[in-house]
């Protein structure tokens, strides 16, 4: 998959708001929480948690969606640190943020997956929260987005086996109805993830 080339026009492949995930889970972290984005794509989720008030890092090595995303900043009059990282190569920091995000990140197989899950554990604070959204094995039946890749997609134990002795808090495998933008249109099946770091 070319990113670049699937950014490079002028809307936004999975539209301009943030996944409902983020939204509805993502509302209280607290004033000017740090909070880290992975593979942000054109920066929905980054451009709606900064207007949240949170201090907002976002990783994502893709030019195109850098520049749509900093322009989707711009006309919410909020500011983001961008990355432009590949994650393969990401130095994960210690324990640098309140809060890690890491949605719809499915070009990844096992064994980077549990490479980028480990450190997105790394880099939150002890107390601090790990939120993940993507794709389950039971969307190769759908159409509404996604890889058709099934070692590519989820399923809650492997994602909760990352992060042995956490505090769950949701752990859920369930359906709803996607629509941002192109990317992600109709009925799919997802994984929700909320894990808490012990203090």
């Amino acid at each position: 998959m070319d990113w670049n080339e699937r950014f490079g026009d002028e809307s936004y492949h999975y539209g301009e708001a943030p996944a409902t995930f983020v939204k509805t889970h993502m509302r209280h972290l607290g004033d000017a929480a740090r909070v880290l984005t992975i593979a942000e794509g054109e920066g929905r989720n980054a451009v709606w948690l900064a207007a949240q008030g949170y201090r907002v890092t976002a990783v994502e090595p893709t030019e195109a969606g850098r520049r749509k995303a900093l322009d989707l900043a711009a006309r919410h009059a909020v500011s983001i640190e961008w990355r432009a990282e590949d994650l393969a190569e990401f130095a994960w920091p210690d324990e640098a943020f309140d809060a890690a995000l890491g949605c719809f990140f499915q070009f990844a197989g096992p064994e980077f997956r549990a490479r980028i899950l480990v450190g997105l554990g790394r880099s939150v604070r002890p107390g601090g929260q790990v939120f993940l959204h993507g794709f389950s094995t039971r969307q190769m039946a759908n159409s509404s987005g996604g890889p058709r890749v099934e070692a590519q997609l989820w399923t809650v134990p492997m994602i909760l086996a990352s992060f042995p002795g956490w505090q769950v808090i949701r752990a859920e495998d369930h359906d709803a109805i996607l629509d941002e933008g192109q990317g992600h249109a109709g009925l799919a099946a997802l994984i929700d993830v909320i894990v808490k770091k012990p203090a």
